[in-house]
């Protein structure tokens, strides 16, 4: 009778294993490092207000209640998802005031714009908006088993308002490194390109704090991949980073990781010297456009280029590439 019962017990037991799986990250242990050059563009989701103007003395903006940053959602019941259909609703009413939606901290309200004459005697809404934003980074990695890819490893903010920029959708394609303007103590510089959004090798679903995520599109090359470090396995000394100076030509260049934050951090896990003069003499130091630059640590890609210290371009921060991959999944 003891045994029967042991018998059942083991059964349940597996049962309850098999219906309750432990959950397991699908990122790939070997990955293929980017380093090249993209261009980016994302659509907002809604349309941003990204300033206000008088008309006629009055600011229909003040009346209405709106400030820069709010969402808009919808006019007059109807979902807007870019300027071309904020005009339309408009233009569609002929009204003197329009009921807005819009979403502002991600709560949603309601309020009646009126329209007010210009001297040309035109409708105004008083508001400076704003449904796409476009330029250009650093590609991280793709999971060749999903496609996956990640780029910059921070978020892309909206320059008026300094906030996250909200995306319904985007794409990256393909850029081309055309100058440098070097940085100095307290001016980062930053990579001049030029980019064809016609040739779009990547969707682009998310845009966080840790990057850009979305599915890479165009062909990958599944020849060199490299292992995924785990926080605990990245050492302080020497590594590498892959970036684009000149055309589209990745290349390595020496740095040296300093100092490793602990894993609580979400960006900022560790910080790194440049070390290759011939980086320093091109760039003096990290520069706009590099963020997102894989960072190799023998055969392991270990994160990517994320921010300068200002006031020591020579510096800067990286994330690690386990927090980029997990991101990926979300």
């Amino acid at each position: 009778m003891y045994l029967k019962k042991f018998k059942k017990s083991i059964f349940l037991l597996l049962f309850f294993l098999t219906i309750f799986p432990i959950n397991v990250l699908a990122y790939s242990d070997r990955i293929i490092a980017g380093g090249q050059n993209i261009g980016i563009s994302l659509n907002s989701d809604g349309v941003l207000i990204v300033g206000t103007y008088e008309v006629n003395n009055t600011s229909p903006a003040k009346e209405a209640g709106l400030k820069t940053g709010d969402i808009i959602e919808k006019i007059n019941g109807n979902q807007i998802s870019s300027i071309e259909d904020m005009a339309t609703e408009i233009n569609k009413l002929k009204d003197e005031s329009i009921e807005i939606t819009y979403k502002r901290e991600n709560k949603e309200k309601e309020t009646n714009l009126k329209l007010y004459k210009d001297e040309n005697n035109i409708y105004k809404t008083g508001l400076y908006v704003k449904d796409s934003v476009t330029g250009i980074g650093t590609l991280t990695f793709i999971d060749p088993a999903t496609k996956k890819f990640g780029a910059l490893g921070h978020e892309i903010q909206e320059q008026t308002t300094g906030k996250t920029f909200e995306i319904k959708d985007g794409s990256i394609f393909t850029s081309e490194v055309t100058g440098i303007i070097p940085s100095t103590d307290g001016t980062p510089g930053e990579k001049k390109a030029e980019y064809n959004k016609e040739n779009v090798t990547g969707t682009v679903d998310e845009n966080t704090i840790r990057g850009i995520f979305g599915t890479y599109t165009d062909q990958i090359n599944k020849n060199k991949t490299y292992n995924v470090a785990q926080p605990n396995e990245i050492k302080k000394g020497k590594a590498k980073i892959l970036t684009v100076l000149n055309g589209n030509d990745i290349k390595e260049y020496d740095i040296n990781i300093i100092q490793i934050n602990p894993e609580k951090q979400k960006t900022k896990n560790f910080v790194f010297e440049i070390t290759d003069k011939n980086l320093l003499n091109k760039t003096g130091g990290i520069i706009q456009g590099m963020s997102g630059s894989p960072i190799i640590q023998g055969d392991n890609i270990v994160g990517a280029v994320t921010h300068v210290v200002v006031n020591n371009p020579n510096k800067g921060y990286g994330i690690f590439i386990t927090n980029m991959l997990e991101e990926a999944e979300n």
